[in-house]
């Protein structure tokens, strides 16, 4: 039996960068994707041309996937997480994963599950899968068919074919100029960020020191201020209202720091700015498709009877309209840390709150906080808000419970407008899986949706059986990859903060010819590489990618905002400026096709045994 929706954190789209699609369940086209969109079961995710995506499943546990690749989230439960990839590059940056847990990448070839901490990147083209690990990482893959077989650290496996698939084991080839500016990304994320002021299970904290400020007041202790948020602004008000399988009506903000203040915490005004404030730090703090009270009926506006809303203040509850019944309308501070606050007062942690008593909201009565749009188009596009009087505050009443809501087609699109689709043939590439793809129909029928699919529909999975309730087996040993481990090297980047240094490895032709530049150096623009010749399974695409060079693309947002000004009698933490690396460049092609490449020839006895094999990037203490 699934765990609840509310025990899960959904995975985050923490980063694009050139022309990404997006398909949800539901919708009638694919659209450009968005960055902090969270992801559910079925969704799904194309790059283009200069395309590069990063998604979060875990406070040190990333995927990401280059130009050209057809990634999906299948399943995801608090221990177990399934992605399919029927064309293109992925790479699982993996720097924790708790004792019992696992990520399985699905691909044509085989399923490869990975149940420990490491680096590994995938190639999935329509002749082969390559599955290399790295960083002390190992997998195990399963073909179609086949038996369950390790792969080791510093190893790759390649699986040829699907009805009579080949697999063969070679030691895993150098690094390329995508894998170590992943590196660098996850180095970057890794760096203690706001972690004093919010828990390091939150995802986005990177981005509040780069877009905001920290100061301390006295009623709420630490607090969260944007920079360059526009006059008048305020909370949930420039984004969308957008429908989650799991979760119902969610909030996509459209600022790049919209992921942490929207979905934990509360928002206060202090004076005359909006903060945020996480309250106290919580080991185990509980994801929320929003945070805010719902407001109906009294006003009537010419479009129609609208919706409100207003964020919650400090240490309200959050009557939830999403998840299971028994949940559904019942007054809940899961992941709130500080003091329960009813009706402006503090309550005790053991008192039985009846929702239908609770009347008073402290940002409901601020200036132009509570906003809202008519019924007919809530959840339909982007947000046009309506401001209303504190007059016609006051006829307003609370939302307990489920909104009286369902959603359209539109409402499971992030953004506005069509983006393209990849390849059909690729859409309907059948993966070798574990467990069937989470069904998503049952809750589509119960809110209305179209069931048929608008895109391609995919073949159903080979399933094979899982290797997690087997016994871990023993691996031989191998070689470490470029040789004895090296300490990270940093280099002095903008403002004295160090940044890392490109990876001293054994590079190839190509790498050697154009190295990638460190997260701190100058961005340099380039011309991105065709279409073409960045696809696997274009024709003599491996001439072509053999030949590319590495380039750098200018990263979007790159400029650091100001620091927000100090007000008298304010306590100001200064802001620390991580620069994030600089854009990804291209896959290069790190090997031939199957068709010409030699089979592994054996090797030698050892006289000595290999030195031991240390992580590349060395774990901080715990």
């Amino acid at each position: 039996m699934p765990a609840p929706a509310s025990d899960v954190t959904p995975a985050r789209l923490s980063y694009l960068n050139g022309e990404v699609s997006f398909w949800r369940p539901g919708a009638q086209e694919w659209t450009p994707a968005k960055v902090n969109m969270p992801l559910a079961p079925g969704d799904l995710l194309y790059t283009g041309q200069g395309g590069n995506i990063e998604i979060q499943v875990g406070p040190r546990a990333f995927v990401r996937a280059s130009e050209g690749t057809h990634i999906g989230l299948d399943n995801q439960e608090p221990d177990f997480v399934q992605f399919r990839l029927t064309a293109g590059h992925a790479a699982l940056d993996v720097r924790e994963l708790a004792a019992g847990h696992a990520v399985e990448l699905d691909t044509p070839h085989g399923a490869f599950t990975v149940e420990r901490t490491g680096y590994y990147h995938a190639e999935v083209t329509q002749e082969f899968t390559a599955f290399d690990t790295h960083r002390g990482g190992s997998a195990t893959v399963t073909p179609a068919g086949g038996a369950a077989t390790p792969v080791a650290a510093n190893q790759q496996v390649m699986i040829t074919g699907t009805d009579s698939p080949r697999v063969e084991m070679a030691a895993a080839p150098p690094l390329s100029a995508w894998d170590r500016w992943n590196y660098q990304r996850t180095d970057y994320l890794l760096q203690p960020a706001s972690t004093q002021y919010v828990s390091p299970a939150v995802y986005g904290g990177e981005a509040l020191n780069q877009y905001g400020g920290w100061r301390t007041v006295e009623t709420y202790g630490s607090v969260w201020v944007p920079t360059a948020v526009p006059v008048g602004w305020v909370p949930y008000s420039t984004g969308r209202w957008i429908w989650d399988p799991r979760f119902g009506w969610t909030w996509l903000d459209d600022a790049p720091w919209g992921w942490a203040p929207y979905h934990y915490g509360r928002w206060v005004f202090v004076g005359n700015y909006w903060a945020w404030a996480p309250g106290p730090v919580v080991i185990r703090p509980a994801y929320a498709p929003a945070l805010v009270v719902f407001l109906g009926g009294g006003v009537v506006v010419t479009a129609g009877r609208p919706l409100y809303w207003a964020p919650l203040g400090w240490g309200e509850p959050v009557i939830p309209w999403w998840g299971r019944p028994g949940f559904v309308g019942v007054a809940s501070w899961r992941g709130w840390g500080g003091p329960r606050v009813v009706n402006n007062v503090v309550v005790n942690r053991t008192t039985n709150v009846n929702v239908t008593n609770i009347t008073v909201y402290r940002n409901v009565h601020v200036t132009n906080a509570v906003v809202g749009v008519p019924a007919e188009r809530f959840g339909q596009g982007q947000v046009q808000t309506t401001q209303i009087s504190q007059a016609q505050v006051q006829q307003l009443t609370p939302v307990h419970g489920a909104l009286a809501v369902r959603p359209v087609a539109a409402s499971v699109q992030p953004a506005t407008g069509s983006a393209a689709p990849p390849p059909a043939a690729i859409q309907a590439r059948p993966v070798v899986a574990t467990r069937a793809p989470h069904d998503q129909r049952p809750a589509l029928q119960a809110q209305g949706l179209a069931t048929a699919p608008a895109v391609a529909p995919a073949a159903p999975p080979r399933l094979v059986p899982s290797p997690r309730a087997a016994p871990p087996s023993t691996n031989a040993a191998v070689a470490p990859e470029g040789g004895p481990a090296r300490t990270p090297r940093t280099v002095p980047g903008p403002g004295g903060q160090p940044a890392p240094a490109p990876l001293e490895r054994k590079q190839s032709t190509a790498e050697q010819a154009a190295p990638p530049p460190p997260p701190a150096s100058p961005k340099v623009a380039a011309p991105p590489p065709s279409r073409d010749a960045g696809r696997s399974d274009a024709p003599n695409a491996s001439d072509a990618r053999r030949d590319k060079r590495a380039v750098v693309v200018p990263e979007r947002n790159a400029q650091q905002p100001p620091s927000p000004p100090a007000r008298p009698g304010q306590e100001v933490a200064a802001p620390r400026r991580m620069p994030p690396p600089s854009a990804p460049p291209p896959v290069t092609q790190r090997r031939e096709r199957e068709e010409a490449r030699p089979a592994p020839a054996p090797r030698p006895p050892q006289t000595a045994p290999a030195p031991a094999e240390r992580p590349a990037h060395a774990e901080p203490p715990k």
